[in-house]
């Protein structure tokens, strides 16, 4: 529990966390400069849908990013081929170093399948926007960590790792909107957010370029460059968009689709190929067989006002609870953000579930009243708030049919 004592001491705030409502403000910014130019830029489905993935990768970061700093620390104290000290030149070769290994990450992350899996998600989003770039999973992370384990091997300290990768954490941000123009000569050195465009495009001339992360120098040097062109617009999203926002889904689908393609191959081979080819190896039809399988009904166009109102209450809610998180989260003990992540994973579910007008979102609703009042009695442990969440839960056992009926009426969840 957090004493009001606790909350008036600051050094174990995590100051990062103020980062959220920065990139927030800017995201408010950019939708505002699109009306006033009377561009689309964004449309509301895929702006929460993107939001959504960010909200459950920085939730993760909260239990992850010491296990990777750990394991960093671990390579370095053991495995380490130099001791390098920090100086100019030092710092230098690292960003280098670290851009050319983020090449080479990303580039394979669209050539192998099994990493593609992971990645295809920050490419699903059919707008360009500031959003876009928090479409970023765990599962990217934890492949990353894999390339970016050379830096410590090298004999680098983990210090100056951490904030060479700060550094990449943020700059990547300000290349995914279509607001900024050709920047001159800085085209020739840096991913621009012309450069970046291109990358994120399924026009076929686009594909499998610019995989640069800060620098683009890698790209003209390795042979995967290409200028945006003005007779070619950019066509943002996947070759076969996905055609569901359900977060689950958009999280694992590709997993499906190499599974499928894994059972139906003929021999050892063919199947290594399903999970370590390219994803021109898998058959494009089998996503449509999965959606038809799993899901009912057609795809939801339209929501009514109620709904949407409802969604974007959510994800401010869900943002703010986030926020809280990430700033007081030195100061929980590790039930309460337990039972905080996994709240919060459920209202993105959630809330995925209410873009597509879902039925099944009324018991994950019922199972987050219950998150909530069970995380009030872990931070407050006494008789009263657990007789309270028992009550609760015998109330919604009863009530059950009545409130989801009145539930489903309210948000006019209908699917034709």
């Amino acid at each position: 529990m957090i004493s009001n004592l606790d909350f008036m001491q600051t050094e174990k705030l995590n100051f990062l966390a103020f980062i959220i409502p920065l990139f927030l403000l800017l995201m408010v910014m950019e939708y505002g400069y699109s009306l006033k130019k009377q561009k689309r830029y964004y449309t509301f489905d895929e702006s929460i849908s993107n939001l959504n993935v960010g909200i459950v990768e920085r939730m993760c970061d909260m239990f992850s990013v010491s296990l990777f700093y750990f394991f960093f620390v671990w390579i370095y104290q053991n495995f380490a081929l130099f001791q390098i000290e920090a100086n100019i030149w030092t710092w230098l070769l690292l960003f280098l170093f670290t851009d050319f290994l983020w090449y080479w990450y990303h580039r394979y992350s669209h050539e192998i399948n099994l990493l593609w899996a992971a990645h295809v998600v920050h490419h699903q989003s059919e707008d360009y926007n500031f959003t876009v770039a928090a479409r970023i999973t765990i599962f990217q992370a934890v492949f990353r960590s894999l390339f970016w384990a050379f830096i410590p091997l090298l004999g680098f300290p983990p210090f100056m790792m951490t904030v060479i990768l700060l550094v990449h954490g943020v700059y990547p941000f300000f290349s995914h909107t279509q607001t900024i123009g050709h920047l001159g000569i800085l085209e020739k050195i840096l991913v621009t957010p012309s450069h970046h465009r291109v990358h994120h495009s399924s026009n076929e001339i686009y594909l499998d370029k610019n995989y640069g992360d800060i620098l683009i120098i890698w790209d003209k040097l390795f042979g995967t460059f290409i200028e945006e062109k003005k007779e070619e617009p950019c066509v943002y999203g996947l070759t076969k968009p996905i055609q569901r926002y359900t977060f689950l889904w958009q999280h694992f689908h590709y997993l499906f689709e190499i599974g499928v393609s894994f059972q139906r191959a003929r021999g050892f081979k063919n199947k290594m190929r399903t999970i370590f080819g390219r994803p021109d190896d898998i058959q494009p039809e089998i996503r449509a067989e999965l959606e038809e399988r799993l899901f009912s009904g057609t795809k939801q166009q339209v929501h009514p006002k109620v709904l949407s109102r409802y969604i974007l209450f959510q994800s401010i809610l869900t943002m703010l609870l986030l926020f809280f998180f990430l700033l007081f989260g030195n100061y929980l003990h590790i039930g309460q953000l337990t039972v905080g992540g996994v709240f919060i994973l459920s209202s993105v579910i959630c809330i995925g579930g209410l873009l597509e007008h879902e039925r099944w979102v009324f018991p994950l609703e019922m199972t987050r009243l219950f998150l909530l009042l069970l995380f009030v009695a872990v931070s407050f442990p006494s008789a009263m708030f657990m007789g309270a969440i028992l009550a609760v839960g015998l109330l919604q056992l009863c009530a059950y049919r009545i409130l989801q009926s009145r539930y489903t009426s309210l948000l006019h969840l209908q699917r034709s």
